[in-house]
């Protein structure tokens, strides 16, 4: 039952009806049950995880309430973190660990025949999310951040409320669990802003992001003998996918949830207008995990509050746990991840290392510094630096990731040429304009909302731009075409 589903919609309408009609403190039941029905609908399988994780963080909580001894307390918080993220560990990595070990033992050690015992699962949908968000609640409950909540109910819903359990954004109990708490009522203008989240959300996936991906999918099938204008074409088509994948899914989540009179973070805030790799990360991609990771991994590090070395470790631990928190089945499990990850965090390095160079350039010529296309220089390089790192995650393996690289470097003074003579097609016609028009958007939008130039705007034109909306969602919108690509993960 995906958002891009036909069988989606009479769940939310009848979810939506009931909970309106519901007393208010029947409400949050609802929501729950609801959830419960919505996550099963994937598997009924999933919901023993489910309730497994919620289980874990619930008992975790009660026990760090009712225990003074410090030493009782430790143990409690370690034992419900190590079982809620090395389930999560164990789930996705313990398989391929077990084959690369019996291959490093062929190899290298003369044991062909090392065989080791497999789990035979894998983590279901949305594990991730959900076991982080419950894991931050375990560690917000013992450092007195969050008073635990001993409704398990009510941190049922707050884990696997519908809308963010596939993809999140990872949610955060002091944000989430009081508006559960509370008074759960729709409201009129948080209703029509939601309409309009789902609505543009759907645009990204269906109509932009399902569009782009068959060429991405046929490019990358064949990476080793397509050319490097293909391989180019497919480069750029991606990172317009997976950002229209994402973000479009957390749009959808952001809008359903307000609906409801919820509000969910912020996740996405037009990555591909960051000024630097460091801005793209810390506050404008999957913003609710990069400050997941800011507040429960790099700052118990140390963060920036320790020496130089120290604080380059820690940002390139972040980033190598990122990538291992984003190998998954969706482009399988491998060492791809661990290079982006890697590659990310040495991009931040590089403008760690520059900063004190370019503040110096910008004192000594600040009308240059501060001039637009300076700033349209910074924003097309620290694209590109990205969407490099984008091949790795989209390669299966590391050897395809750089044949893609060598092709397209080794063509590049020549790819003029190329572009002239390429039989460019009506698929690559329409990605290129749904990706013309997303930069549109999201320019007037840097600059002031788009919905609220929309609210100023006259009717009209209003209603023109919601009418084309759900003009390409009807005759472009590739429905059902496929998951989003993060539930994967």
């Amino acid at each position: 039952m995906l958002f891009n589903s036909f069988g989606f919609f009479p769940f939310l309408v009848a979810t939506l009806l009931v909970f309106i009609w519901l007393p208010l403190h029947w409400r949050w039941p609802w929501l729950l049950l609801a959830s419960i029905v919505f996550y099963g609908s994937f598997g009924a399988g999933n919901l023993v995880f489910l309730l497994a994780v919620i289980a874990c963080a619930w008992a975790t909580g009660y026990g760090l309430t009712h225990t003074s001894s410090t030493r009782l307390r430790r143990l409690i918080f370690t034992a419900g973190l190590v079982i809620i993220l090395g389930s999560l560990a164990a789930l996705k990595f313990y398989d391929f660990l077990a084959s690369e070990i019996e291959r490093f033992a062929a190899a290298y050690i003369a044991l062909p025949n090392m065989v080791l015992p497999r789990l035979g699962i894998t983590a279901p949908v949305g594990y991730s999310f959900y076991a982080f968000m419950a894991a931050s609640y375990v560690i917000d409950v013992y450092r007195g951040v969050q008073n635990p909540e001993l409704n398990a109910g009510r941190l049922a819903l707050f884990v696997a409320w519908f809308p963010k359990i596939l993809a999140g954004p990872i949610e955060r109990a002091p944000r989430l669990i009081p508006q559960i708490a509370g008074v759960l009522r729709p409201d009129s203008i948080l209703f029509l802003a939601g309409l309009q989240l789902v609505v543009w959300g759907l645009f990204k996936k269906v109509v932009i992001a399902d569009n782009l991906a068959p060429v991405v999918d046929n490019t990358f099938r064949i990476a080793a003998y397509a050319s490097p204008m293909e391989l180019l074409i497919a480069v750029y088509f991606f990172a317009f996918q997976i950002y229209c994948d994402f973000s479009g899914y957390s749009d959808i989540a952001i809008g359903i949830s307000l609906l409801f009179g919820i509000r969910l973070m912020e996740n996405f805030r037009r990555p591909y207008l960051a000024l630097s790799t460091a801005e793209f990360w810390s506050s404008r991609w999957h913003i609710s995990l990069s400050h997941w990771f800011r507040d429960y991994l790099y700052i118990p590090l140390g963060g920036s509050q320790v020496g130089a070395v120290r604080r380059y470790m820690n940002v390139m631990a972040v980033f190598i746990v990122s990538g291992l928190w984003h190998a998954g089945l969706g482009y399988g499990i491998g060492w791809t991840f661990l290079v982006w990850g890697a590659l990310n965090g040495a991009y931040v390095w590089a403008g760690l290392v520059s900063r004190g160079f370019w503040s110096g350039v910008a004192a000594f010529l600040p009308k240059m510094a501060a001039s637009a296309s300076l700033r349209l220089l910074r924003i097309v390089l620290t694209f590109h630096l990205i969407m490099v790192s984008w091949i790795f995650f989209r390669a299966h393996t590391i050897d395809q990731a750089t044949i893609v690289i060598g092709k397209i470097w080794t063509a590049l003074p020549g790819l003029p040429g190329l572009a002239v003579r390429y039989p460019f097609t009506a698929d690559h016609a329409l990605g290129a304009v749904l990706i013309l028009v997303l930069i549109a958007v999201e320019v007037l939008d840097e600059r002031r909302p788009l919905f609220e130039r929309l609210a100023a705007a006259p009717r009209i034109l209003r209603w023109s731009a919601y009418y084309a909306g759900i003009f390409g969602l009807i005759v472009v919108g590739r429905w059902q075409a496929g998951e989003f690509i993060y539930m994967q993960f």
